[in-house]
């Protein structure tokens, strides 16, 4: 039997290079015979390190395990920015090689020493990374005497954070640019969102945003229900108090996978998303058109991570990852589409549908018969000018249905409905 490959070791490091580093750390790279990292981290390590230096490969995840394969056998070490662990290489490492695998040796994150720099108590400071992701990202955090910390991207990225606080109503929002933090050249640049004054500066950058609105600015809620305005739309729209109760229904929690179906303006999943930061959602939306409204959407409203695949249910289903809820918000009579949802749900996962038309009430009076859960109906009635008086105007009523999948449930058929569910299965039946 072969003895285990040697452990790989994840050293953090600062700007302030070998010299920040700890004794288990230098020891660590001296004796490695490979170390892996950026070329700027392979930079800071001085000559009395002989290991071989191999940058990382670019795109670097799919490379990560025939690089380690390359070199099985050999006493590796991997190079990281502060801790490996936050927003870092040592997360898809555990994820690639396994967690068993890695020795992690962190070095206090750029978010440690901008707290420290700031005073800021670190557990009540937002953190928000734009490596990688996009700007549109930050929307989702700007709330008035919010602290926050945006790992940057980049030389540009503070004037960019800048313009997209002026354009949010954030505009009188300070912001200061902690540079090389942990360095012999630590700098500090200071100003407004509105009249940010200074031109790009180190690459190596943190910005912290002490959020202000402008007079008149109104920050989303977190809670579902977000007013119709917010939102981009031709008519197909889930609409507010609607919507809340639906996402009620649906019982977004941290992780969770949703699909949209018939996604319309995408709401339900904008809101499923920013339920939790870690929420995740496919929109499924056949018209090209309200498709990419659907993306826009979600970029306004800071999740621009919402997966859109433009084509029709149940056919645009097959291959999505296993949801953990899905809500049917359109397309409910087509073929198939109710019992693909129902089959690709996994035991505890919920379903919700809706509809305002009675050949659809029909369909799921039918579902609600076979599979229990809840059935509902939900009007709403706003007050209107009605002459020289107020007077109240029923929207359509919405019934709706809602469901959680148990290991007993009964499929379509009347059969015992498969644990892991088939949207071919279920495709199947309507051919």
């Amino acid at each position: 039997m072969s003895p285990p490959p040697p452990p790989v070791t994840v050293i953090g490091i600062g700007a302030d290079g070998w010299e920040g580093l700890g004794p288990a750390a230098r020891e660590a790279l001296r004796t490695a015979e490979v170390v892996i990292g950026g070329r700027r981290h392979l930079g800071l390590l001085p000559p009395e390190c002989p290991g071989e230096r191999v940058p990382w490969p670019s795109p670097l995840r799919p490379a990560v395990p025939g690089l380690f394969a390359a070199h099985t056998g050999r006493r590796i070490s991997v190079l990281a920015s502060g801790d490996p662990m936050f927003f870092g290489i040592g997360r898809t490492l555990a994820e690639l090689l396994g967690a068993e695998r890695l020795r992690v040796l962190p070095h206090p994150s750029s978010v440690s020493l901008a707290c420290a720099r700031l005073g800021w108590a670190l557990e009540e400071t937002e953190v928000v990374s734009l490596v990688g992701r996009p700007l549109t990202t930050l929307n989702r955090e700007l709330y008035a005497g919010r602290r926050l910390l945006v790992l940057s991207a980049g030389a540009d990225t503070p004037a960019e954070v800048a313009g997209l606080l002026g354009e949010r109503g954030f505009g009188p929002s300070r912001l200061r640019v902690l540079e090389r933090l942990g360095s012999a050249g630590e700098r500090c640049a200071e100003g407004t969102a509105e009249a940010w004054p200074h031109p790009p500066g180190d690459p190596l950058n943190v910005i912290a945003v002490d959020c202000a609105p402008a007079d008149g600015a109104r920050p989303l809620s977190l809670t579902p229900g977000l007013p119709d305005a917010a939102y981009d739309h031709d008519g197909q729209l889930t609409k507010r108090h609607v919507r809340a109760a639906t996402l009620a229904a649906l019982a977004p929690a941290p992780g969770e996978l949703l699909w949209d179906v018939g996604g319309g303006s995408g709401s339900i999943a904008v809101e499923w998303m920013r339920a939790h930061r870690t929420c995740r959602a496919v929109s499924v939306e056949r018209d090209a058109v309200r498709a990419e409204r659907i993306g826009r959407n979600a970029a306004a409203l800071g999740v621009p991570a919402l997966t859109v695949v433009t084509g029709a249910a149940p056919a645009a289903l097959a291959g999505l990852p296993t949801p953990d809820a899905v809500f049917i918000g359109g397309g409910l009579t087509a073929p198939g589409v109710l019992a693909a949802c129902w089959a690709a749900l996994p035991p505890g996962g919920r379903i919700v549908a809706n509809t305002v038309t009675l050949e659809s009430e029909a369909l799921l009076a039918d579902w609600y018969r076979r599979h229990g859960g809840e059935l509902v109906r939900l009007a709403v009635s706003h007050a209107t000018p009605v002459g020289a008086f107020t007077g109240w105007r029923q929207a359509m009523p919405v019934t709706q249905w809602s469901a959680t999948k148990t290991l007993a449930s009964r499929g379509p058929g009347g059969d015992a409905a498969d644990p892991e569910g088939s949207v071919e299965a279920a495709q199947g039946e309507t051919r």
